[in-house]
């Protein structure tokens, strides 16, 4: 197992994995907007990804990063927005590695900490955050979508 930061090189297979996910959340796939999507954020440098890479070279887990802002701890934190693992890898700790990933990147970033939220029906990610040291906060999280979306 290797775990690495993607490039514009990996953007095929980590828009397969991408556009896996979003189904996986419901969503309508849509390969060449998922490649579109993440070509933008790459490019852009908007996001960070980190792979999981077989050891034969198939890309099968990644991980996507977003920086956001505290102000009151003048500092920046890291949204843990996306984590995936192709379903025929899971159980051999592809996600445990890439959290360990993000979370030594929010340390050599200086970054305040890393944050993220998931279904309350992911039970796999809501076994795995605490193991690794994520807290359930107690705060009350809201959202607005835009109607014309």
């Amino acid at each position: 197992m290797q775990i690495r930061k993607a490039s514009m090189e990996d953007l095929e297979s980590v828009a397969e994995l991408f556009n896996a996910y979003r189904i996986w959340y419901k969503k309508a796939g849509d390969l060449a907007q998922a490649r579109q999507f993440l070509g933008d954020r790459l490019k852009n440098e908007e996001s960070h990804i980190f792979l999981g890479i077989e050891e034969n070279g198939n890309h099968v887990a990644f991980t996507q990063l977003y920086p956001l802002y505290s102000s009151t701890r003048m500092k920046r934190l890291w949204l843990l927005n996306d984590l995936y693992v192709d379903p025929t890898q899971r159980g051999q700790g592809y996600g445990i590695a890439l959290v360990k990933k993000a979370q030594a990147f929010t340390k050599d970033t200086d970054a305040a900490g890393l944050i993220l939220e998931t279904q309350k029906e992911n039970i796999v990610g809501n076994k795995l955050y605490p193991k690794m040291g994520f807290i359930l906060d107690p705060h009350n999280h809201y959202y607005w979508d835009n109607p014309s979306h």
